[in-house]
Parts: structure tokens; sequence; C-alpha cells
């Protein structure tokens, strides 16, 4: 059985690197009918949050990732890793280094000083039982460190790259497995845990490429046979370099405040790097895990392009079901409140919103950004479109007797108010657009936006009539300025 994991540090949001490469893991475990299990590898203590692990749970249920079992914490294995380092100890592939921080920082100064990569001395190698008896009585603090062999070459077949192979002597010498704290370093709980976990297929980021031989050798000792080994290419920013804070959002959490839909996301992150095949771009989940095949993953890095993304998001939107969309505005408006952040709006504007924006919108915050005048009385006014289009001559005197026109009408639809604004820009014998720009940024406070007869129909009667009249008093300020 295929049984692939995701297992993510918790010491900052997660990235959209690792959740593409969850989302492989996951697709991949689908598409072979096997397992996909969760691991929060949670032993760096100083960088650890508890705030980032809810963040991390909460943000893969929220991309629509499920895993099979229980997820497993490494903080709360330590007596396992502790067991299988004695082990290792007893069968001579690893030993206790008792070397103090300021022994170990002066080595690497020699080193430096000769200008020659670091290598530890192996100087508690060569220990006595009896000396190594008596440090451990004299409560001394140590590390354990695994014996790495001279000289030999480590090769693996990788699923993405093909045969990669290294030598032990460019490994950095013998390297630490357990901590004087008492906690495993990544190399060593990394083996333990996918081997107890049974994992088949080991999917990661290609910068755990340098990682793989270490671990393979860990496994040689133990006497497991290791997992097979798929290393994903970078997501590189537009400028070709590492994706970071400087391109634009990068996390879960930060597209998800954006409003960007997480089948949309989800999508998105599964096509940076693989195909499903005839230049589709717009696939289901359902149906990416019937075609997908790690070995189908590109070996080149991928860019990320937030304009395509938005787009795709946009596709997402346009999909969806009025009353969905509505339910997901909602949810999304109630994630945002509970970070300080949110929007005031009563519950009638909803459909409003999605009814004049659903076409026209990027994200979901996009509805409530480009509907501020929807929902609140007091929007903000564009005050290049105030002077462009409230700048005609007596125009507001217009607009007061346009909004006595609209409040003797009966019936308030979009063909009626158009009616009445037509009718009456060619009583005065002025363009209907000169009317009609001024209307909407009077009733919206923008040059731009849907249709505007639908939109005056959404707005209600009674709130064009107020707004056509009191509009002039608003824009006054804007209208003196220089």
């Amino acid at each position: 059985m295929v049984i692939t994991r995701f297992a993510p540090s918790p010491t900052g949001f997660l990235h959209v690197g690792g959740a593409r490469t969850c989302i492989y893991n996951y697709l991949y475990s689908r598409a072979k009918g096997g397992k996909f299990l969760l691991r929060i590898e949670d032993t760096d203590r100083e960088r650890y949050r508890e705030e980032w692990v809810v963040g991390i749970i909460e943000g893969l249920k929220w991309l629509g990732i499920e895993w099979d079992e229980p997820e497993v914490y490494q903080s709360q294995r330590l007596e396992i890793y502790k067991k299988y380092a004695e082990m290792l100890i007893e069968k001579g592939y690893a030993y206790r280094c008792f070397c103090t921080p300021e022994e170990l920082e002066e080595e690497r100064k020699r080193y430096e000083s000769i200008k020659r990569p670091y290598r530890y001395s192996r100087k508690c190698l060569n220990l006595s039982e009896r000396e190594v008896e008596e440090n451990l009585k004299k409560g001394k603090p140590f590390s354990i460190r695994f014996k790495i062999p001279d000289y030999e070459d480590i090769t693996f077949n990788d699923l993405i790259h093909g045969e990669i192979k290294y030598n032990t002597k460019d490994l950095g010498g013998d390297f630490i497995i357990m901590k004087s704290d008492g906690f495993p370093t990544y190399n060593f709980a990394v083996v333990i845990d996918d081997h107890l976990m049974e994992i088949t297929y080991v999917i990661r980021g290609d910068d755990h490429i340098a990682n793989t031989p270490k671990q393979i050798l860990i496994y040689r000792a133990l006497g497991w046979e290791p997992p097979k080994f798929a290393h994903l290419p970078m997501i590189l920013g537009p400028d070709r370099q590492k994706l970071s804070k400087r391109h634009g959002a990068t996390s879960l959490e930060e597209f998800r405040n954006e409003g960007i839909l997480p089948d949309a996301l989800f999508n998105y992150l599964a096509l940076l790097g693989w195909s499903p095949g005839g230049n589709r771009e717009i696939v289901s989940k359902d149906e990416m895990i019937r075609i997908f095949d790690i070995k189908d993953v590109n070996k080149s890095p991928s860019v990320f392009d937030h304009q395509k993304m938005l787009w795709m998001n946009s596709e997402y939107i346009r999909m969806r079901k009025d009353e969905e969309l509505i339910m997901e505005l909602k949810d999304y408006n109630s994630h945002l409140k509970k970070q300080g952040m949110g929007y005031d709006i009563d519950e009638e504007f909803y459909p409003v919103l999605v009814r004049l924006f659903k076409e026209r919108v990027k994200t979901l915050k996009d509805f409530f950004e480009y509907g501020k005048f929807v929902y609140k009385d007091e929007y903000p006014f564009d005050s290049e479109a105030v002077k462009k289009r409230l700048s005609y001559e007596n125009i507001f005197g217009y607009l007061r007797e346009l909004a006595d026109r609209f409040e003797s009408l009966n019936i308030w639809k979009s063909d009626e108010i158009e009616r009445v604004l037509r009718g009456y820009a060619d009583e005065l014998g002025i363009k209907h657009a000169i009317l009609i720009h001024a209307v909407r940024v009077s009733v919206s406070g923008t040059g731009v936006g849907p249709s505007l007869f639908h939109l005056l129909e959404e707005l209600g009667k009674d709130r064009v009539v107020m707004r056509l009249r009191n509009v002039e008093e608003k824009v006054k300020g804007i209208l003196q300025r220089p």
C-alpha cells in the first residue's frame, strides 16, 4: 500500500511551497488508493509556538486536505528516539559526544582559519568505556553523534530527478542525532518516524536532497528498508529568486485573508510543476486524484504568478452558485473578525453584493471593498471621479430633480429607472452619459462599477433618492480643492 505523509514544522504560517508538497503527497496517496498521514515536527522548541500548530491544521482543513489517522507529534515521542539512539550506540554506529559548545566553536574557528569545510574531529569517538562512564557519573551533558563511514558512495533513485549519488566524505562528518536536551535532530527523527509510520513514499522539497544520504545511512544501520524518495523543485518568484514575502503573500493564512477560495488555491498550487494535460487549467480535486502521478512532476522550478492565481480565483467565484457564494462570504467575514479585521455588514446585503459584483471581482475581499457603498451609508468618494463627473454646470440641481422623479416611481425596476433618467436628459438637451456618470458617482463614490440601472435597483429607491439629494454637501470639500 502507498502511504505518504506531510511533516511540517510549526515555526510559522504554512508557506505555499509546503502546501504544494502536502497537496502532492495527498493526491498521490489518494490516486493509488493508499493512506495520507500528518506529522507535526515540533522538536525545534526555540521557534515553536502553539498557534503555528493550530494554524497549520486549520489551514490544511480549509484547503480541503484530510488525513487518515490522528496526527503524530514528535515532541510526544522522545523516548522512542532515545531508544533507537541507544541501539545505534550498542551496534557501534553512534557514540556519545561530551564536547562543550566552546570546544566545538574552537574547532570551527580552526577550520575557518585554514579555509576548509568544518568536520567534527571525532575526539569523543575514541573515548574508552571507562572515560564515558566517568563522564556520565559526573552528569556531564552529551549529544549523540552518528558515525559516518569513510569514502563510501551512497546512491538513490529519485522519482523526479533520477539517480543521485553522494560520497560520505562530502556529508560534513559525524552528525548529531540526539541533542543534549534530549530532543532528536531532523535527520534522525524523520527516519524513525517514517519507518514506524510505514511511509512508503517520501515526497518533499529538493532542499532536502542533501539530507537523504544521511538518512539512508541511518536506515542501513538499523536494518530497515528506506522508502522511495521524490524531491520537488522549488517555487520561485517572478524574478526567478526563491519565493519570499518581497513577492507578496506567501502563506496559506495570507491567501485566505486576501479572499482566495480554497479549491482555487488547491488547483493553482497543484499546477505549479504538474500538468493534467490538454492545456487545461481548471481541474477539480476529484479529477486530479484520478490522473495524478508523482513521476509526472517537472524537474524545473515553477514561478508563482499572483495575477494568474487571481484569474483562477475569479473563475472559481463565477462558477459558484449564488447561495454558496453568500455562505462563503459570511464565513470569510467571520474568519477575518476573529483576527480583529472583518467588515460590519447586515445580513440583507450579502445577496446584493453577490448579484452586483460576482462577474467583476477576483477575490472575496473585493466584494466588500468594491461594495462599501452597498452596506454603508458613509462611503468614500474618488476625488478624480468627483471632479470629472460632478463639475458640470448645475449638475446638483439636475440630480435633485432626478431624485424627485425617482421618488414618484411606483415600480422600482431597472428598465423604469433607465426610462426616467434618459427621458430627463432628453428634456434637458444633454447627453445621457452626463447624468449617468453623475448619478453613479453620487450613489457609489466611484466612476466605475456594475450596470448603473441594475445597481440603482439593488440599492433601493429610498437610498438612491437620499444620496442624490445629499451628494452636493458630501463632495463640496473635494470640489473646492485645487
